[in-house]
């Protein structure tokens, strides 16, 4: 049964008076209660505030997701914290349902700037031109700005200081990456919707990236025919 504290009473972390596998438990519970109330990522900063300093709080989060392994959600770490995420296989059936949460109504063109960001950042609006072939409107920007992906950075050196952008902890969350380190192949992001290589093969995103045009380089390898 869980501990109860009265009101204005501080949180007994230590749990001295049980014994330790009731006390492992018991952190156990308190740190999946914080998780699933919060309605973003918890750092293990904050998850530390509710077990004893004794605490293995690496081991502790590895048993919560052992005992998860044969649920439809799991504990990942996302963002620099831990949040709860239901296993993509359940997708059709949260879609089916009507309860798939809110995602960004981003353009083709907008998913391709955040996609040119997250790879290349810090960088500024004109930069993101040349990569993407045409001009990054301010209403990209904003757009990407307005649902939480990018944020505006340290103005760059260059004449003007324009903006450098980066992408926000939110994109982390959104895209399920505990850190920047953790982004895809550009094929898997094609695959997710996010990125769509016949766009960036428009400018010079596909070849910054060390990606390219199969299709021309076929018909570049074709001999020439003779001329009559």
């Amino acid at each position: 049964m869980a501990r109860r504290n009265r009101p204005g009473e501080a949180l007994d972390t230590e749990l001295a008076d049980l014994p330790a596998p009731a006390r492992w438990r018991e952190w156990m519970g308190r740190v999946e209660a914080a998780v699933f109330a919060a309605a973003a990522p918890v750092s293990r900063e904050a998850l530390s505030r509710v077990v004893g300093r004794g605490c293995n709080l690496e081991a502790l989060i590895g048993d919560i997701r052992d005992e998860l392994r044969d649920r439809p959600y799991e504990l990942v770490a996302v963002a620099g914290g831990w949040s709860f995420r239901t296993r993509p296989g359940y997708a059709p059936a949260i879609r089916a349902a009507g309860e798939a949460g809110e995602s960004p109504d981003l353009s083709k063109f907008e998913a391709l700037a955040l996609t040119a960001i997250a790879y290349f950042q810090p960088v500024t609006r004109a930069q993101l031109g040349e990569f993407l072939g045409r001009e990054v409107s301010r209403d990209v920007i904003a757009a990407l700005r307005a649902a939480g992906l990018i944020a505006a950075g340290p103005r760059s050196p260059q004449p003007g200081a324009p903006y450098n952008y980066v992408t926000t902890a939110g994109f982390l969350s959104y895209f399920g990456f505990d850190s920047l380190r953790d982004l895809p192949d550009i094929e898997q992001l094609e695959d997710a919707g996010l990125f769509s290589l016949d766009d960036a093969l428009a400018g010079e995103l596909a070849a910054t990236l060390g990606l390219r045009n199969q299709e021309n380089e076929a018909e570049a390898d074709e001999p020439e025919e003779n001329a009559a």
